[in-house]
C-alpha cells in the first residue's frame, strides 16, 4: 500500500478540527483551558510511530505513556501524558474513496472521540489497562458521548459522519468500499 502522508493544507484543516473538539469538549465537560493543562496531550502522524501497529480498522489509537524516536514520554510531573496517534493513510483513503467525505468533519469526530477518551481515563472514570470486553464497552460508550457532544455542532457534512457511526459504535467509513454501517 502507498504511504500517504498529510499535507500542509491538510495539517492545517486538522489544526481546526483540533481546536473546534477541544472547545466543544470543553464545553461538554465544562472544562476551563486551565483544566486541559491537567489532561496534557500530543498529537502525532504516522510517520513518527511506525515501529507500533494499529487495528485495521481505526483512523487513531490512543497510547499513554509512550517512547517515540523522538521523544521519550513516561509520566509528566505524575500525571499521565497521551498520544493520538493518527493512522494517516487510512484517513486520507477513506476520504479519497468516499466522496460524501471530507477531512474536517471526520476529525472532528476523531479528536472529539479520543479527548473524551482523555479527560475518562485521567479523571479515572474507566480505566486505560482494560480486558477486550471493557474496552469494547468504553468503545460504544465513548461513541454514544461523542454523539451527544458533537450532534449541534454545525460543521458542513458532520451529519454525515455522525450518521456512519450511528448504529455500533465502530466505523466502517471509508474502511469496506461501499460497505455501510
Amino acid at each position: 500500500m502507498e504511504q500517504w502522508s498529510f499535507s500542509h493544507h491538510e495539517m492545517v484543516t486538522l489544526s481546526e478540527a483540533l481546536q473546534i473538539a477541544e472547545e466543544v469538549t470543553s464545553d461538554y465537560y465544562k472544562f476551563s483551558s486551565r483544566q486541559w493543562r491537567r489532561h496534557p496531550y500530543d498529537v502525532k502522524p504516522r510517520a513518527t510511530w511506525h515501529h507500533l501497529s494499529a487495528p485495521n480498522h481505526v483512523f487513531a489509537v490512543l497510547n499513554k505513556g509512550l517512547t517515540t524516536d523522538e521523544f521519550m514520554w513516561p509520566r509528566s510531573k505524575g500525571r499521565d501524558f497521551y498520544f493520538i496517534l493518527l493512522h494517516d493513510e487510512k484517513i486520507l483513503s477513506a476520504i479519497a474513496r468516499d466522496e460524501k467525505l471530507n477531512l474536517l468533519p471526520l476529525m472532528l469526530y476523531v479528536f472529539t472521540h479520543e479527548l473524551i477518551h482523555i479527560v475518562r481515563f485521567s479523571n479515572f472514570i474507566q480505566r486505560f489497562e482494560v480486558n477486550k470486553e471493557a474496552r469494547e464497552e468504553e468503545e460504544k460508550r465513548v461513541h454514544g458521548l461523542t454523539y451527544e457532544v458533537l450532534r449541534r455542532v454545525p460543521i458542513k457534512d458532520l451529519r454525515y459522519v455522525l450518521e456512519a457511526y450511528e448504529t455500533h459504535r465502530v466505523c466502517k467509513l471509508g474502511l469496506l468500499g461501499s460497505e455501510r454501517k
